[in-house]
């Protein structure tokens, strides 16, 4: 169990659903946060826009009430007819009609009045209403009088009751205002008018206020009194927020509560606003169980994806390592196929590569194992063989000797050298100029006396040039080729000159004759033969001068090796190119 916890499959699992689900986490908690923010500040903007709606409303009410207050307060014939004293019955009578005659006629132009009542100084009651008007014998105690009387003739709102203020019978809810009639002739309060509308429009002015099902709001005049909606219940005094210290407005969040309230600008009233925060918050609670059911649903997802994507890692390296456990016990036929992520299947195909390469240098060591037993049969007989010809030529020589042959004895002595010369190739191949010169006379006088008397040599190597470094064998190509392709079929008399040309820190050695020489075509081709661009112009025993000048190349540089120059019935000229090495110097 500790080792599969431990495994790539189970790590890169839980790496990527940690990071899957902390990246969701934190996106989500930073959405829920800004949504919160961005949601307060909507109800916020919104609960102020509400408060100047609202105050908006009560203005056209108040403006509709005062003006409706003053259609009786401004009234003169009525206040002349209320100030004027008669004994006369039917005087008395007639004024009293007229006076309920203008109260009807302002009753009857407005749809919401529930019943005006103008109370004189004197005790007299003008009602207008109700078929029957009941009125409270101590209205005078009542703390709307009081208000009233107290006015100095601006309008006083008294709010929302239950039911008339002064008519007994009218059990309705109403909306109480009203204001001091004054005698401007005499300057002084006569009496008061008292105005009872049906309270709707204001309680629908409030209920514009609400922004929730549990919101309360509440019309608080200047002196502490609450006017309440009808269906909700009077206010706790002491669980308000107290308003002092505030100008026009307030927005403010408290104790689980939003408060929200404005100053009506015709008035000392204010209105007001608390929704507790559950409401406020029905939105966010959606928005949070949504979120809990995204992120569940995201999560098992994220699971889902970070099982495949580990599965896809994991399952490529699972099988390279059963294929290597198959290397480690010497199966090194199997082969790797996956197809994963670019840098999975480079390591597979190098691991492929890697096995294939292996199997064959063990196949190699197998064969060189094999070779290297038949290399040491021929190596045995190879030291045989040649001594036996080296021995069979000293022999020949000898016997041509005492049979007085001397120039065939001096052939067959010259063929030992070169076999002798040519099959030493210890201590790198690498001999003086002298050494190489005098394998060249042996093999020229073989050439002279095959070729009987034809062929002129001329020799012009400076002494200082003899101990210089050269590779073996190095100039014997260029003089049997000069003799095969130039000389050995002229009918006139062959010249081989052998001579050298110092420049700067380069040797040539020349070997120039005057033979056939070659076309500019046969030129071209021979020419691209050393640089590779065609077949191999080698000899039979493979040592051809495509070899010496790639030899030579190889070990001193691209700017050394043969340089051929050749016309049609002159003859050709080779110069070989060497570095200015003496004896004790070695090649790089």
């Amino acid at each position: 169990m500790k080792s599969g916890f431990h495994s790539i499959h189970h790590r890169l699992f839980l790496l990527f659903l940690f990071c899957m689900s902390s990246i969701l986490l934190i996106v989500s908690l930073l959405y829920y946060n800004r949504t919160t923010v961005q949601l307060h500040e909507k109800i916020s903007d919104l609960s102020q826009k509400n408060v100047s709606q609202t105050a908006g409303l009560f203005s056209l009410l108040y403006k509709g009430y005062d003006a409706l207050s003053k259609s009786l307060s401004n009234n003169f014939e009525m206040i002349r007819l209320i100030n004027e004293t008669t004994d006369e019955p039917a005087v008395a009578y007639i004024n009293e009609q007229t006076i309920t005659n203008i109260i009807g006629s302002i009753f009857y132009s407005r749809d919401d009045l529930v019943g005006i009542h103008v109370i004189t100084d004197k005790g007299k009651i003008y009602n207008y209403g109700n078929y029957m008007n009941v009125v409270d014998p101590k209205y005078r105690s009542q703390d709307w009088y009081k208000q009233l009387q107290a006015s100095s003739g601006k309008m006083v709102w008294l709010g929302v009751y239950k039911h008339s203020l002064i008519d007994q019978v009218e059990d309705s809810p109403v909306f109480a205002f009203g204001r001091q009639i004054y005698d401007l002739n005499e300057h002084k309060p006569i009496g008061i008018v008292l105005y009872e509308t049906n309270p709707q429009p204001v309680l629908d002015a409030l209920e514009n206020l609400k922004l929730g099902a549990n919101s309360q709001v509440y019309l608080m005049s200047e002196d502490g009194r609450f006017v309440t909606s009808a269906t909700d219940p009077a206010p706790v005094l002491e669980t308000l927020p107290s308003l002092k210290n505030f100008q026009n407005q307030i927005v403010r969040q408290e104790a689980g509560r939003l408060v929200v309230a404005s100053k009506l600008s015709f008035s000392g009233w204010w209105v007001m606003s608390i929704t507790p925060d559950k409401d406020l918050n029905v939105e966010l609670n959606e928005m949070k169980r949504y979120l809990l059911i995204v992120i569940s649903i995201l999560i098992i997802v994220s699971t889902l994806i970070a099982s495949m994507v580990s599965k896809t890692i994991s399952s490529p390296l699972k099988k390279l390592i059963r294929e290597m456990r198959q290397v480690e016990i010497g199966n090194f036929r199997g082969m790797v196929n996956v197809s994963s992520y670019q840098e999975i299947n480079i390591l597979v195909a190098s691991f492929n590569r890697m096995v294939r390469r292996i199997e064959e240098l063990i196949e190699r060591v197998k064969l060189s194992s094999v070779s290297e037993k038949n290399a040491e049969l021929h190596a045995l007989q190879s030291q045989v063989n040649p001594h036996f010809l080296y021995n069979t030529l000293d022999m020949i020589y000898w016997m041509l000797d005492e049979e007085g042959n001397e120039q065939l004895g001096e052939l067959v002595l010259s063929l030992s050298s070169m076999f002798r010369y040519s099959s030493q190739w210890e201590d790198a191949a690498e001999v003086t100029l002298r050494e190489e010169l005098e394998q060249i006379g042996h093999y020229l006088k073989i050439i002279s006396i095959r070729l009987e008397g034809r062929l002129k040599i001329v020799m012009d190597i400076d002494e200082r040039w003899l101990n210089i470094r050269v590779p073996k064998m190095t100039v014997q190509p260029v003089i049997e080729n000069a003799v095969k392709h130039g000389l050995e079929s002229l009918s006139r008399q062959g010249i081989l000159k052998v001579y050298t040309h110092e420049e700067d820190s380069i040797l040539k050695l020349i070997v120039e004759d005057n033979g056939e020489g070659m076309t500019a075509g046969q030129l071209e081709r021979l020419l691209h033969s050393l640089s590779g661009d065609s077949p191999k112009e080698g000899g039979k025993g493979g040592i051809g001068l495509q070899n010496l000048h790639r030899r030579l190349q190889h070990m001193f540089g691209e700017e050394y090796g043969l340089q051929i120059q050749s016309y049609p019935g002159e003859g050709t000229q080779v110069a070989i190119v060497l570095p200015i090495r003496l004896e004790g110097d070695t090649f790089t």
